[in-house]
């Protein structure tokens, strides 16, 4: 992830916590978390020049990639701790 790309998400994810602080995931559509996130998308778009469209599809891009990585560290993390053992079943299936 590029060092532009991660400003970007931690600018929105900051943003996401003061908006969505009080928001259950589970029970509010999604269509209103991204209502809620529309101004700091749109602030960027607007300092990048592209679209709100464009903003949204690399938000989840690099969050996508930002969630693998950290899956990546935790399976390396519960490695380490079972000494190598690949056959450890993960905790959280």
């Amino acid at each position: 992830m590029t060092d532009e790309n991660r400003a970007i998400l931690k600018r929105i994810n900051d943003y996401s916590e003061k908006v969505l602080f009080d928001i259950d995931p589970q029970k509010v559509p999604v269509s209103q978390q991204l209502e809620k996130l529309r101004p700091v998308f749109e602030e960027i778009a607007a300092e990048k020049n592209m679209s709100l469209q464009d903003v949204f599809i690399l938000y989840m891009d690099i969050q996508s990639e930002a969630t693998c990585a950290s899956e990546a560290k935790l399976q390396e993390d519960l490695k380490d701790i079972n000494n190598g053992n690949d056959d450890m079943p993960l905790l959280y299936h």
